[in-house]
């Protein structure tokens, strides 16, 4: 008897007539030609000139540089001076701005909620994202309808989903702070430190579960009939059933949702933030990217800001290597 657990090679990589179906599929999908003995002969591309290449990626080469490459460098060349804030000058004052950064208590305690937001806004976002995946490619009858209204939210401009959430968190006609009221709790964002994270917490779940839902209903759609017949003769726990063999299948699109959630939750959130603080933060939580602007646009301390940012940008980075050298040990692609 086949079991799920043997047809799992096949399902990532496939028999060698399994790749060769797929990629005449895939060529067919793409308008290619077969000879007579069913092989695919894909054309290859040839272009006039060596350089016509280079030139097709210039825009976007040139987009990356004048809006990626050149303004990091220009972060770090201004956090090792003190700027003026009308232009009128520069002072080089060499590691001063990162040692005031490092050494603020303030900037550490912001630091320490971001970490904490981030952990919470990923595994929230990916969590109700698989589950509500997992459901919908359960439904049978009426599923178009379903999936459209688990998807519409993704449209949605992080500034208005902010704006949404406040009207959730609202004090007089907010339905979440009724239904907290049921249960004795008393919601004041905007005022209690605790309540506006948790509604920055929400909200930002709330519009990052459909960008999930989207890529593991793909995921999981993209898995054989065969291993899943064979994954139900071999195992009649479902959740068993789903954490050997379909949760495997998943990990390289769960790996790739991890990375894009850490980032949507370092820096995309800054929206959301943005219209629930009111850009008048005080005591209330803000994450580091929003410490940088406020710092950098509203206080006008632009070297103070340019260092936040490159500390910013190397914390991404180490967490980039991170992910990249320790979690994906365990994500197999073949």
């Amino acid at each position: 008897m086949t079991t799920a657990t043997d047809l799992l090679p096949a399902a990532r990589g496939g028999t060698g007539t399994e790749t060769r179906g797929r990629r005449f599929g895939a060529f067919r999908l793409f308008g290619g030609q077969s000879n007579s003995g069913g092989e695919s002969t894909a054309k290859r591309v040839q272009f006039a000139s060596p350089f016509l290449p280079y030139l097709f990626l210039a825009p976007q080469l040139a987009i990356i540089f004048i809006f990626f490459y050149w303004p990091s460098v220009q972060a770090i060349q201004s956090s090792f001076y003190l700027e003026d804030p009308f232009g009128f000058g520069s002072t080089f004052v060499g590691m001063t701005n990162y040692t005031d950064v490092l050494k603020s208590g303030e900037y550490l305690g912001i630091a320490r909620f971001t970490a904490v937001f981030t952990a919470l806004v990923t595994f929230f976002a990916l969590s109700i994202g698989l589950l509500l995946a997992v459901k919908a490619d359960g439904v049978i009858r009426g599923n178009a309808a379903y999936k459209t209204l688990l998807i519409w939210v993704y449209a949605i401009a992080p500034p208005v989903a902010g704006l949404i959430g406040m009207m959730f968190f609202d004090q007089h006609i907010g339905p979440i702070v009724e239904l907290a009221r049921w249960f004795g709790w008393d919601i004041k964002v905007g005022l209690n430190y605790f309540d506006t994270a948790f509604s920055m917490v929400v909200v930002s779940v709330w519009k990052q579960i459909p960008y999930n839902f989207i890529f593991f209903l793909s995921g999981l759609q993209g898995i054989p009939v065969s291993v899943r017949e064979a994954a139900a003769i071999d195992c009649r726990s479902g959740f068993r059933r789903f954490w050997t063999v379909i949760l495997p299948l998943l990990a390289p699109t769960a790996f790739f949702l991890l990375i894009i959630n850490v980032t949507y939750a370092l820096f995309d959130t800054f929206g959301v933030i943005d219209v629930m603080v009111k850009d008048k933060a005080a005591n209330n939580p803000i994450t580091l990217v929003y410490k940088v602007y406020m710092d950098g646009f509203r206080g006008n301390d632009l070297g103070g800001s340019s260092a936040q940012s490159v500390i910013l940008m190397l914390i991404v980075f180490v967490l980039t290597i991170f992910q990249f050298r320790f979690i994906e040990r365990r994500v197999h692609y073949n």
